[in-house]
């Protein structure tokens, strides 16, 4: 029987951003019967507000910390080149509407690089777009397909999903037999701790 590992992230999840490199080694080596779904979790409704300067410092001193502990890198020209907006829900509607199309994975990893190397803004609509062309998707349609009632009330039934699984922080890795849940310990930069555990968990699981 298959088992779900459902990974919730948030494709503006600075944290997200940097356990991916783990989460696709991960992934490739996982038992067959064991899929991998993506829940998007929302960290932030729309807003057209700047956000305060006291909380752009924040994120960012959290980009240095992220830099320091896992290695990952980040391109700190967003916060001089860009007008920060706490608001992601834009960014994972386009991430479900790639998943639709097939291209859920294209998506999170154009909105990430649009995001944290070239400095540009996934909390705005155009930015999505331009990620939605470059992976191959209908720009006419992703673009009306974005601001459409169904969208947003998909992404409203996804995070549904995510409560129903009790994840409050991302990214989270949730394995799920049937209506049993088993949180994974992450660890950003060894997936094989996190495999072992995946492994003890279902092997436990056919016992």
């Amino acid at each position: 029987m298959t088992i779900t590992l459902y990974h919730v992230h948030d494709p503006m999840c600075s944290w997200c951003y940097a356990f991916k490199p783990t989460l696709d080694k991960l992934r490739e080596e996982l038992a067959s019967n064991i899929k991998l779904v993506h829940v998007v979790g929302g960290l932030a409704k729309h807003s057209n507000e700047t956000m305060p300067k006291e909380q752009q410092e924040t994120i960012e001193n959290i980009w240095y910390q992220i830099e320091e502990q896992v290695g990952t890198k980040f391109n700190h020209d967003f916060w001089r080149n860009c007008q920060p907006r706490r608001s992601t829900y834009l960014s994972c509607q386009a991430t479900m509407l790639a998943r639709y199309e097939g291209k859920e994975d294209e998506m999170i990893a154009g909105i990430q690089e649009a995001y944290y190397q070239e400095a540009k803004n996934p909390s705005d609509a155009n930015t999505l777009t331009e990620v939605a062309k470059q992976i191959g998707l209908d720009e006419k349609k992703f673009e009306q397909d974005l601001k459409s009632s169904k969208i947003e009330q998909d992404l409203q039934d996804e995070l549904n999903l995510r409560r129903s699984l009790y994840v409050r922080s991302f990214p989270s890795l949730v394995l799920k037999y049937k209506k049993e849940l088993y949180p994974i310990n992450l660890k950003y930069n060894d997936h094989e701790a996190m495999l072992k555990q995946i492994k003890d968990l279902t092997e436990n699981i056919y016992f």
